[in-house]
């Protein structure tokens, strides 16, 4: 267990639901930077000639690739130094580079800053994951799922607060979005508790851990499967979403209602999800919600009015619902790294995702959206298959 684990691991319930809502609210934000870059894809269409499913695929694609693949290696850092600045550090970061997207004078330096912002997030997440991990033994999903959900919730407000602004503002009102950073790096900055910031073990070796990955590499690698399908079509639907009710005459702002829709309803998904895999297990739970996805995603397809937003919300919330119990699994697998589970599950996984994503966008251009957004809703099922491969371990209420 790492310093940042024990810190609050002997706090008190009060002081442990404060902690956990203090980097809730700090992965709310981090995660609506996350999408932001989706809901300007509308708006590059009209302004930018040229771009079409490819170019929005690599836009939105630098950002994930950057963000998923560097988190090992700040996972890596967490579990040997601490470094809990890391959380606040990479919120400012994040907040800079992507407010300057929208000014920038070229598709490639959109692309460059869209990368580099990646990295923020990559810092953010694993030093949180393992505050909120260390909380309480006996609902580390539940808590995990809280703190994935606030994040999911980040991404519902998205496309709500941004659409209109950039309808009202154009694309040069990115620059206020450095605002918001600032005042959630500056709470981070104050409010987490100070106890984590230096191991107290010796620092594991880069070939301790590798050893620890390599005992567990066959549940690690089905958990891996079953992140990155599912992050091929949660950030594939981000990306093509808003070009395909786009390409079907949806308004703008309509479009992006519909897509919070999906995402609020997903992150209460995934807070029922974690409260019952304490209680029934990782595995059931990750397969029986993912399979059944994607035939609410096709019942979604082929309904039209209130009832399909009913297939499309229930939708989100099963596709959402293992967020973060594919996250305590990894951490369960290897649970002297809990960080560097935390960068893989939430980084390595999901940035092989974003690179597939780029796929889908190549299917998009050669076969039209229909096709795509097809594509994507039935990956949920073949992660679900995948998910049949997990090892089967006792329920967290089981195991006490």
């Amino acid at each position: 267990m790492t310093s940042a684990a024990k810190a609050v691991d002997t706090a008190p319930t009060r002081g442990r639901i404060a902690t956990l809502g203090i980097i809730s609210a700090g992965h709310t934000l981090n995660d609506l930077y996350s999408n932001f870059l989706p809901q300007m894809l509308p708006f590059l269409v009209v302004l930018l000639p040229g771009f079409g499913p490819i170019e929005a695929s690599i836009l939105v694609a630098s950002f994930n690739i950057f963000s998923s693949l560097f988190q090992p290696i700040f996972g890596y850092m967490v579990d040997n130094k601490g470094r809990s600045w890391l959380v606040f550090f990479g919120t400012l970061w994040m907040a800079f580079f992507l407010s300057l997207t929208g000014l920038a004078p070229n598709f490639p330096v959109m692309v460059l800053f869209a990368a580099l912002s990646g990295l923020g997030t990559a810092a953010f997440h694993p030093p949180a994951s393992v505050l909120v991990n260390g909380l309480d033994p006996k609902r580390k999903a539940l808590y995990q799922s809280a703190f994935v959900a606030f994040g999911n919730i980040g991404f519902a407000l998205a496309p709500l607060l941004l659409v209109p602004l950039f309808q009202s503002f154009g694309l040069k009102a990115t620059l206020l979005m450095i605002f918001p950073g600032m005042a959630a790096a500056l709470l981070l900055f104050f409010a987490l508790p100070r106890g984590e910031k230096k191991a107290p073990n010796p620092a594991a070796s880069l070939a301790v851990v590798m050893r620890a990955i390599k005992g567990a590499s066959r549940e690690l690698a089905a958990i891996i499967g079953v992140i990155s399908l599912r992050a091929v079509a949660y950030t594939g639907m981000l990306t093509m979403l808003p070009l395909y009710f786009h390409a079907k005459g949806v308004p703008n702002v309509m479009a992006g209602r519909m897509l919070t829709l999906m995402l609020f309803v997903g992150a209460m998904g995934g807070v029922a999800g974690g409260f019952l895999s304490d209680r029934f297990g990782r595995k059931p739970l990750v397969v029986g919600s993912l399979v059944l996805a994607t035939p609410l995603f096709l019942a979604f397809l082929a309904t039209s009015g209130a009832l399909s937003l009913v297939f499309f919300a229930l939708a989100g919330a099963s596709m959402m619902a293992s967020f973060s119990v594919t996250i305590v699994a990894a951490q369960e697998a290897i649970p002297d790294h809990k960080a560097m589970a935390a960068g893989l599950s939430l980084g390595f996984a999901n940035g092989i995702g974003a690179l597939a994503v780029i796929l889908v966008g190549a299917i998009g251009d050669a076969l039209g959206l229909n096709t795509a957004i097809l594509v994507l809703f039935s990956l949920p099922l073949v992660a679900g298959l995948v998910g049949l491969f997990l090892k089967s371990r006792a329920a967290a209420y089981k195991s006490r």
